[in-house]
């Protein structure tokens, strides 16, 4: 048996003592570790869950705005029946609507000539040959007449012939060849109705191709226009109508031209929400003699007048001072065999310088439409051709007397 002492034995159980804690320490760090590896790898895939559901949760986000987005689409493609019929009125339409600018011919201080922009206004292509329906007042005065289509190209135009008593013109320019204009067709103004939805297009301040919506707001209004002429049945309308609208169509929802936009009725000159346009009925009527003749071939009454006045019919001792009164009555003609009768009595008229004749008629009645002026009296027969035979009341030593007058070509 083998003996240690007492300082080996010390010595051994320090020792011992030493390995021991140094496994023991291993150990615990061993553990530790893979206790902590552990618990790393819970915590990343509990990390790669939430970032799955968040990532769920955004596909979700993005799915729903997706579908929102979808939705506004769809929301945005459908529109009222009547934004359809806007839209599809102006789809039709407005390629053939133009607009128009002049040039006129000024003088300066030593009266040379020069050339300076005139107006401006809108027109409606109602013919594929390149005829354009407008108003008088748009190219009255023009030296030149320049027409600017839908795609930006402008044509020089010629004037075919005016209406001074309807404010209705047609020029005309040469379409290049291949080139198919798109037209407007002329629609039913007499079966119109207030209260019918009415659409315009014109450029209005040279914005081109504006369209505005109204309703037809009144009907037969008798409307005096910038030539002194009275314009029987004129459509009234609340669509918006500004300078530069003047000769466009006014539309009804079908596209159909019912009529041409001409005036409004304004203290500063822009839209009050009161405009007026010849009416489709007058426009076929004298388009067709316009392009035909050059001019309205309308029946007259073959005398010469003149506008009566206080100061005439003081002078004259007549009981009335309106209507018109008759000067001269053209020898062997249908007035003269109707029984009417002109002046006896020479006269200085105006600047004296013009000679009128009085002691004759002076007509208050055409067709029971009274005859206050003389733009009354051509608005009287601003539909009427020769050879019509018209009622004419005429005031005469302070009574009335009725005529049947036969009208002739003017």
């Amino acid at each position: 048996m083998k003996l240690y002492s007492r300082g080996q034995m010390i010595r051994s159980t320090i020792f011992g003592a030493v390995i021991a804690a140094v496994f023991v320490t291993v150990l615990a760090i061993r553990f530790n570790y893979h206790h902590n590896d552990e618990k790393s790898q819970a915590i990343a895939a509990e990390e790669v869950v939430s970032e799955d559901n968040i990532i769920s949760e955004e596909n979700e986000n993005t799915e729903d705005l997706i579908q929102v987005a979808n939705t506004s689409s769809v929301s945005a493609l459908t529109y009222s029946q009547e934004e359809q019929q806007n839209i599809n009125v102006y789809s039709q339409c407005n390629e053939a609507v133009v607009n128009i600018n002049t040039q006129i011919v000024a003088y300066d201080w030593f009266l040379e000539p020069y050339v300076q922009d005139g107006g401006s206004g809108s027109g409606s292509i109602i013919d594929k040959r390149g005829y354009i329906l407008t108003n008088v007042h748009v190219i009255q005065g023009a030296s030149k007449i320049y027409v600017s289509l839908f795609d930006g190209t402008q044509y020089e135009a010629e004037v075919i012939g005016q209406d001074l008593d309807s404010d209705l013109a047609v020029i005309k320019f040469n379409p290049p060849s291949g080139i198919t204009l798109k037209t407007i067709t002329f629609g039913d103004s007499a079966n119109l109705k207030v209260g019918q939805r009415v659409i315009a297009i014109g450029n209005p301040f040279g914005l081109e191709r504006t369209m505005t919506t109204g309703i037809v707001s009144g009907l037969g209004r008798p409307i005096q226009n910038s030539n002194n002429r009275i314009i029987r049945n004129m459509v009234q309308t609340d669509a918006a109508i500004n300078p530069g609208n003047s000769g466009g169509p006014l539309l009804d929802t079908s596209g159909r031209m019912i009529g041409i936009n001409t005036m409004i009725k304004s203290s500063s000159g822009s839209s009050a929400g009161v405009g007026f346009a010849v009416p489709s009925e007058t426009a076929i009527r004298v388009v067709a003699d316009l392009i035909k003749y050059g001019k309205v071939q309308r029946g007259k009454i073959d005398a010469s007048f003149v506008q009566n006045s206080q100061r005439i019919a003081r002078y004259a001792g007549l009981d009335i001072a309106t209507g018109v009164l008759v000067s001269q009555v053209s020898r062997g003609g249908k007035a003269e065999a109707a029984g009417l009768k002109g002046g006896t009595e020479a006269a200085y008229y105006g600047s004296r310088r013009d000679i009128i004749y009085i002691g004759g008629d002076v007509i208050t009645k055409i067709d029971n439409i009274a005859i206050s002026s003389l733009a009354d009296y051509y608005s009287a027969l601003e539909n009427k051709r020769a050879g019509d035979v018209v009622s004419v009341v005429v005031r005469r030593n302070k009574k009335d007397v009725v005529l049947l007058v036969t009208l002739v070509e003017s």
